[in-house]
């Protein structure tokens, strides 16, 4: 059966700070197209791979992998909420499979998922639980972060199980591009952010709120030149797509997390997820790629890049 991806930026921003109007109805109009194609392909499955933004995983026990067996989104900054449609037997059989393959994924029947995972399904869907979905967290927030040749293992593990279903699936990747949104990290954190950290599950709302507004005001600053966060990077951005297009899995083997985080952001390290969508479509064999979108957009801090792509074999038919 044909397997379908699609790899986005997020920006939780995107319905609370303006952009330029032109750019706002470019990108609106991307994913709504993109929504009806997918809802002609009609999928049997979706697999999300997705970072959290330590709102559902924290320090006391952040795996690099984690499938979802039980999920729920946390509807931060208004984007969706409610229970994912994880079919359990089916996400229990892809923990078994990577297993199987060597990739040691944990597994939670009490996922919390925040924008990460809940923008592209609402974008795409129109609702978090529109088809039934195996949502799987790949750290990108927490240093230390997974190594890249481990994210196209798992990418390659869970596309070859995929393969194999039987059913049409939708593997999506959200994260990244470059941006550099104002997370602290553990290891130079006053303690009483340390610990929030750590454990912040029953973070109060007027705390996500005023988490929420830093990010907003973060990016007004970035957008008039000014702030500490780091500007955009559309030239790396693009390059990435590119190679990630042409197939160049392993294009950022040789960048260390420091180093990545120079370039892109402390936000830039999300890309894993969209190497790990394109490690799941290549185990099928070789794909076509389309780049359809790509601008840098400093008031909503994304490098916004949305890219689709499908099986070599299926190209024809789907121009047909």
């Amino acid at each position: 059966m044909p397997v379908r991806l699609v790899c986005a930026s997020h920006t939780p921003l995107m319905d609370h700070v303006d952009a330029d109007p032109e750019v706002d109805r470019e990108v609106r109009a991307t994913f709504a197209a993109l929504s009806e194609e997918i809802a002609e392909y009609d999928p049997e499955l979706a697999v999300v791979f997705a970072p959290d933004h330590f709102k559902g995983f924290f320090y006391d026990v952040l795996p690099p992998f984690t499938v979802g067996i039980r999920a729920t989104a946390l509807g931060d900054y208004g984007i969706g909420s409610g229970p994912l449609d994880v079919p359990e037997e089916l996400a229990l059989d892809c923990v078994e499979a990577c297993r199987a393959d060597g990739v040691d994924a944990a597994l939670s029947y009490r996922m919390s998922v925040d924008h990460g995972f809940s923008q592209i399904l609402m974008l795409l869907g129109g609702s978090v639980a529109q088809w039934p979905t195996i949502p799987i967290h790949v750290n990108c927030a927490g240093p230390p972060l997974p190594p890249l040749e481990r994210i196209r293992a798992l990418g390659n593990a869970v596309g070859a199980w995929a393969n194999g279903l039987g059913k049409r699936v939708l593997i999506l990747g959200s994260g990244g591009l470059s941006h550099d949104p104002p997370i602290p990290t553990i290891a130079d954190a006053p303690p009483h952010i340390a610990e929030k950290l750590i454990d912040n599950r029953d973070c109060p709302p007027e705390e996500h709120r005023a988490r929420e507004e830093s990010n907003y005001d973060a990016a007004r600053k970035l957008a008039a030149g000014g702030g500490d966060r780091l500007p955009l990077n559309p030239e790396w951005d693009t390059a990435l797509m590119e190679a990630l297009a042409e197939g160049d899995l392993a294009s950022l083997d040789g960048l260390s997390e420091a180093e990545l985080t120079g370039i892109a952001g402390c936000g830039g390290h999300e890309v894993r997820c969209w190497i790990a969508a394109y490690a799941a479509l290549a185990a099928g064999g070789a794909y076509v790629s389309e780049n359809l979108f790509y601008r840098d957009i400093p008031s909503w801090n994304a490098g916004m890049g949305i890219a689709r792509a499908m099986p070599e074999t299926e190209k024809d038919l789907a121009a047909a």
